[in-house]
């Protein structure tokens, strides 16, 4: 009988767990996860402080007994290192637990910047149920809020604070909102929204330093007052920015990025880049360990290299390949999603492989800025590698199809070249050609 030990109780954890005992009814399998509620999707927590679900909402499935019913053993500790030699795991509460086959699937971790003040009270990264209820808790109606990042995932903490009726005032070091999926034009349109919206941003800037403000104005402070605590922070924060202004706020926000939490793989033996590094069945350089999820860094083909792509349908793909392989099955990973569909505050943006373009391509792009609008596509050959788009929907599932399936479009590359709109057509034209009847079916129904 085979122990099948999984690191990470995220949506790869359980999604591989139960994978297992579906094929292998008699095999042992240990979810660990570090953190004390029950398993829960973190993409759940901005629709958590809008309100549109209670924390219940946020878990991954909603039986309490699930995971007794499928016989998979919860250990809530924190796991400290892999000896991949001799098959073990060694957790924070002083635990060694043996594995046959591990999976290591723990996620990422918010990235902390080096700012004098990250320590105060009124200072959270929004990325646990824990940091969740700290947000709710100085989020009210009227509170200053600075946020740190304009992200992917700043973007959407940004929409959850809006919608809370906070003052919300947003700092990205980047020259533009989004940087890592937009460009500078679809960026500004971005920012330009967000401001019509009511919300400061500024770009292009650094928090520099947060200090305790003084007073009593700041709502932390009444707060504090309110529970009988003397920190000393009775009005609230001040935060210094490298453009000079000093901003005044009852709550600051850290969503500056995540990175893989891998650090307890050091000395493991396990080869690692920026994540996990894994073949096409998910499995790492030492047999019978797998890696799967945000952690894990694997195959594109559509960039023809290793990537780590932090998106929940990757990692639920990922956990179902390498679950099956560790059950024996030969499954392979097809390959890794590189997509983006953002809503910021109403406004719809993409982002699909390759958006910057690559080295000789051609590109196509249609700007209306007054309508709101921007389109840009990129290609090698007639092959459509990459795109982005800004308040354009309705091509959203084509743009994907065939990036993805990395379709050749013949003649139809110029098409679009000199008419981007014409994404439909290239595609019901090209992909039906392909074999790829059904993607353009779905994407005409998108």
């Amino acid at each position: 009988m085979t122990h099948h030990v999984i690191l990470g109780a995220g949506p790869a954890g359980v999604i591989a767990a139960e994978t297992i005992r579906k094929h292998a009814p008699a095999d042992t399998i240990t979810l660990i996860g570090d953190e004390p509620d029950a398993p829960y999707s973190r993409m759940a927590i901005p629709y958590l402080l809008i309100g549109n679900i209670d924390e219940r909402g946020t878990y991954l499935r909603k039986s309490p007994s699930h995971f007794d019913d499928l016989r998979i053993t919860q250990i809530k500790a924190k796991v400290s290192r892999v000896d991949s030699r001799g098959r073990t795991v060694q957790l924070d509460n002083g635990q060694s637990i043996a594995f046959d086959k591990l999976l290591i699937a723990t996620g990422s971790h918010p990235v902390r910047p080096p700012i004098a003040g990250m320590d105060s009270p009124g200072v959270h990264p929004c990325w646990t149920l824990e940091d969740a209820r700290a947000i709710q808790a100085l989020a009210k109606p009227g509170a200053r809020v600075l946020q740190m990042g304009a992200g992917f995932i700043g973007c959407i903490i940004m929409e959850a604070l809006a919608s809370r009726g906070v003052k919300l005032s947003v700092v990205e070091m980047g020259d533009r909102m989004v940087p890592r999926m937009m460009g500078p034009v679809a960026g500004g349109m971005i920012r330009d929204w967000c401001e019509a919206k009511g919300v400061q941003v500024f770009t292009g800037t650094k928090v520099e330093a947060i200090e305790s403000g003084s007073g009593s104005t700041g709502l932390l402070g009444k707060l504090a007052s309110a529970i009988g605590m003397s920190s000393g922070d009775e009005g609230g924060l001040k935060v210094r920015l490298s453009n000079g202004q000093t901003i005044e706020a009852d709550l600051v926000i850290s969503a500056t990025g995540v990175r893989p939490a891998i650090g307890f793989l050091k000395d493991s033996g396990i080869s690692c880049l920026q994540g996990v590094l894994t073949d096409a069945h998910m499995q790492t350089s030492v047999p019978g360990i797998y890696a799967a999820g945000d952690c894990a860094e694997a195959f594109d083909k559509v960039s023809g290299k290793t990537i780590v792509s932090a998106i929940q349908p990757n990692a639920a793909e990922q956990a179902r390949v390498a679950a099956l392989n560790m059950v024996g099955q030969n499954a392979n990973l097809k390959g890794v999603t590189q997509i983006n569909v953002l809503d910021t505050l109403g406004l719809i943006s993409t982002s699909f492989g390759n958006w910057e373009g690559l080295p000789g391509g051609e590109q196509a792009v249609l700007t209306d800025k007054a309508a709101g609008r921007h389109l840009s596509l990129q290609f090698k050959d007639d092959v459509l590698v990459g795109c982005n788009s800004v308040g354009w929907t309705e091509h959203v599932g084509v743009m994907r199809g065939l990036v993805e399936g990395q379709v050749r479009l013949g003649e139809w590359k110029d098409r679009l070249l000199h008419d981007p709109t014409k994404l439909m057509d290239a595609y019901l034209a090209c992909a039906q050609g392909q074999g790829d009847w059904s993607g353009a079916q779905d994407a005409r129904r998108r």
